[in-house]
């Protein structure tokens, strides 16, 4: 990549087994002796070897929680919405939890989680300098510690201190010329821990370091807390900590779910990089020996002011780096390999081009310097398995020594260059707010960075706005998107990204829009965010060769709303006002029957509700469901809990639909998007069957299948329990290649599925039927391991089929090893399937529809199907 470059390792991405990535050090001899991800193979989410179990043991209570409204406070300066007449510090009493004497940290000996409020009760009693708030609580219930360090502050100053970072975000032009700003702001640092929960020591590191300032009486130390602001995350992930594992309590691997936002945690974080404005960051992980020091290599984000973020985060990693190294650790005296700096060392294979992570999601936040850290020695998996008790905590001391010299590496670059690291983080808001152009990177705009070449550089063009118009009517801009409008709006606002609504009719781009309709001006501050979340994204086949996680994720293309991009032309003219939440779309028709459309996953929850309660409901062609007017009163009640429309019909509808059980092998995000559309859902897996599940007592009606479940691997009476409930009309939903395995194995429909390049995955365009699975559904779906179906026999309907040339819009997908799998093979090609054999309805999906709980536009794909074979 570039020159002066050392010879490193190249890592590339393979296709392993069912959906793993495993990281290949190609060049022998170097000092990176294991540059792979987590010590070990990359299992991305939905991978058997990684989730299907743990979806199993995934608990309503933890969905329930994630999908409810009080997880994540508002800290705003303060904490609990109390901060704004309140100084610094701010100690509170926390309580601690019981004792867990299975807490898996015990035995590297490390902080259990029950141990972190008792400590931090004895460091806030220390001094003046160190304060306590509660973020918000994960999705297993336990209380997420965010401490401030700095010197104290009265109520005034600050006060004062939320005035500047108001105008460094809001009015970045005034405030890179106040002289008050570069003299008096306090740099905002934020070190996070412990987001993946078998990766520990991070967290011990940062109670260590904040002990460590709470009691210094140096200068140096005094100066530093005068003129910044350290925020701690202590652990992100407290229900993995507790559990060692990497998710959460709902199965969710939190450094995926930033541009989501599904799981409180990330809710958290998401509500700190808003409220805390920093500068400069750090996420600690484990295990790549030697120490993984970010920046990374191509491709990078495109919606980033790339120039202002390699500069810094470059040179602050050049800093963690010496401070590593100088700890004396060897390969031959302690197994620790020399730090390695992915930008300057590697090709590619660490890219940070998705917005799914930590670092790549902060800076949209104005953050000039991100970086994930991975400490080398590894001690979770099966190293926490097999090794002994001595050698684990040899390891884990090891980790916890690297962390905190990275750490205080940051605090030294930050102390030293907060002027700049400031001055360039009022430049990315005022390059937003002004609509400026981005600058490329090159050794002339970046200097001092080695290697930097045409491959680094990545720059986007931003529209004008972006337009959501008004649903209302028919076709694709009417009523069927005023749901989905009205959750993605709100999902704008939730990441601080400005939303105005139309107070008159207007023309722009050429087209002409309703009043009511809502307009994203690209000049704002926070205009990289409004982009990586709205925009297409891009097709980047042809730029690397291999990807470290997901490629395309466009919220216009995957949230089932209709978005604008305008790409020329003034907003002068069109009349608008700042809004700070959607306005409500549910209504009820006042007389005649009512007609529910499932196109949103908030309709199907709202249906799943009324048939909870008893309501009665028909099917109508369309996919659509009708309710008798007798019904009014409960739709009111959906309307209003639900924020979905009943329109009037005159249609009666056909078959009767009752409340459906969905027994379903699946992943963790799949499971959770099923709770998240109230679905009554009982796991299983391979293991479950096998133990004597009894479909008649489980009161299931479909299976959904997608991970976790061999037809070949079941026992005998297993097999016969599964036949039996397909015989007598359990139906059957199957995606990627464990659902068609199934549905082969069971000699179900006729159909043969094609499995594209494993590793690809995206954004594509489909084709609809417009039948009662995908009639009102987007023109785009998501693919992960791409699949397609070929000799459909008698009865077997297309229900969706790729796009014609190449359906891939944005994302990352290559032909496999031999020139096949690729998306001219898929081109044209059946996606999703449905008919009925032997006893059962299927619908085979070859997309992947509740991804991550993120592709919300297809999740009514899925809960119609559910309905439409049980």
């Amino acid at each position: 990549m570039g020159i002066s470059r050392p010879s490193r390792p190249v890592l590339l991405t393979t296709l392993a087994s069912a959906g793993a990535l495993v990281f290949t050090p190609l060049a022998p001899g170097s000092a990176t002796a294991d540059p792979r991800p987590g010590g070990g193979d990359i299992l991305r989410e939905g991978s058997p070897l990684s989730s299907t179990e743990r979806a199993a043991r995934t608990p309503q209570s933890a969905a329930d929680r994630a999908l409810g409204a009080a997880d994540s406070p508002a800290l705003g300066s303060s904490g609990h919405g109390r901060g704004k007449d309140r100084g610094y510090p701010r100690e509170q009493k926390l309580t601690a939890p019981p004792v867990n004497p299975d807490d898996k940290s015990i035995k590297l000996g490390l902080a259990p989680y029950h141990s972190i409020a008792p400590k931090l009760n004895d460091v806030q009693s220390i001094g003046d300098r160190v304060s306590v708030e509660i973020a918000g609580r994960s999705a297993g219930g336990h209380q997420l510690y965010l401490v401030t360090v700095t010197a104290p502050e009265s109520a005034k100053e600050t006060a004062r201190q939320e005035r500047m970072r108001e105008l460094i975000e809001n009015a970045p032009g005034a405030a890179a010329k106040d002289p008050t700003v570069k003299s008096s702001y306090k740099t905002p640092v934020f070190i996070n821990n412990n987001i993946h929960g078998n990766e520990w020591e991070g967290t011990d590191a940062a109670l260590k370091l904040i002990e460590k300032l709470a009691k210094a009486k140096d200068t140096k130390t005094a100066d530093l807390l005068a003129h910044n602001r350290l925020y701690f995350n202590v652990t992100a992930n407290p229900d993995g900590r507790i559990a060692g594992t990497r998710a959460n309590a709902n199965g969710f691997d939190l450094n995926r779910d930033f541009i989501t936002a599904s799981q409180p945690e990330a809710r958290a974080m998401r509500q700190i990089a808003i409220d805390k404005q920093p500068a400069v960051m750090i996420d600690l992980h484990g295990y790549v020996n030697g120490t993984l020091i970010e920046p990374t290599t191509p491709p990078h984000g495109e919606n980033y002011e790339y120039d202002l973020f390699l500069k810094n985060t470059y040179a602050n990693a050049l800093g963690m780096e010496a401070a590593v190294n100088g700890l004396g650790y060897t390969p031959a005296k302690d197994g620790v390999e020399p730090a390695i700096i992915p930008f300057r060392d590697q090709e590619e294979g660490w890219d940070d081009w998705p917005p799914i992570f930590t670092p790549q999601y902060m800076p949209f936040h104005g953050t000039v310097a991100a970086h994930t850290i991975e400490f080398p020695m590894a001690v979770n998996n099966d190293e926490y398995d097999e090794l002994s008790v001595p050698e684990l905590r040899r390891r884990s001391a090891i980790n916890v020594d690297i962390a905190g010299a990275a750490m205080s590496a940051t605090l030294t670059y930050t102390q030293e260059h907060r002027t700049s690291v400031i001055a360039d983080q009022i430049e990315t808001f005022r390059r937003g707010a002004a609509g400026a152009a981005q600058v490329p990177v090159s050794p002339e705009t970046v200097p001092g960075v080695p290697g930097i070449g045409p491959e680094d550089v990545y720059t986007t063009d931003f529209p004008r706005a972006y337009v959501i118009p008004r649903g209302e009517g028919k076709g694709e801009r009417g009523q069927r998107s005023a749901a989905a409008a009205s959750r993605l709006v709100e999902h704008l606002l939730d990441n601080d990204v400005e939303v105005r609504r139309a107070t008159r009719d207007f023309r722009l781009g050429g087209t002409s829009y309703a009043e009511g309709s809502y307009v994203i001006d690209m000049r704002q501050p926070k205009r990289g965010l409004a982009n990586v979340m709205l925009a297409d994204g891009r097709d980047i086949s042809d730029k690397v060769s291999t990807m470290y996680d997901i490629s395309g994720w466009s919220l216009g293309r995957l949230w089932g709303a209709t978005v604008d991009s305008v790409k020329g032309g003034s907003l002068s003219g069109v009349r608008t006002r700042v809004v700070d939440s959607a306005s409500r779309v549910g209504h009820v028709a006042s007389r005649g029957d009512l007609r529910l459309r499932l196109d949103d996953a908030r309709e199907v929850a709202a249906l799943n509700w009324l048939l909870g309660r008893g309501t009665s409901v028909r099917r109508a062609d369309d996919g659509s469901v009708i309710l008798p007017s007798s019904a009014r009163g409960a739709a009111v009640a959906a309307a209003k809990k639900y924020d979905v429309a009943f329109d009037a019909t005159k249609a009666k509808g056909g078959a009767v639909v009752r409340a459906t059980r969905i027994a379903a092998a699946v992943t963790p995000g799949e499971l959770f998007a099923l709770r998240e559309m109230n679905f009554d859902v009982v796991p299983v897996s391979t293991k479950v069957l096998n133990s004597g599940f009894d479909w008649k007592k489980s009161g299931a009606d479909a299976l959904f299948v997608s991970a976790g479940l061999a037809y070949g691997e079941l026992n005998a009476g297993a097999k016969a329990g599964l036949d039996a409930f397909l015989a007598r009309g359990g139906g059957l939903v199957g995606r990627g290649a464990e659902g068609a395995a199934l549905n082969s194995d069971a000699k179900l429909l006729s159909v043969r599925a094609v499995s594209g390049n494993g590793d690809a995955n995206g954004v594509v365009r489909v084709v609809n039927s417009g039948g009662p699975v995908t009639g009102g559904a987007p023109s785009h779906s998501f693919v992960y391991a791409p699949m397609w179906f070929k000799g459909l026999g008698s009865g077997v309907r297309v229900e969706q089929s790729y796009g014609a040339g190449n359906p891939l819009v944005s994302g990352h997908w290559r032909p496999a090893e031999g020139g096949v799998g690729g998306p001219s093979d898929a081109a044209g090609q059946p996606s999703v399937v449905s008919g009925a054999a032997a006893g059962s309805r299927v619908v085979l999906f070859g997309t992947e529809p509740l991804f991550r709980d993120h592709p919300k536009g297809m999740f009514p794909q899925v809960g119609r199907a559910l309905l439409s074979v049980s």
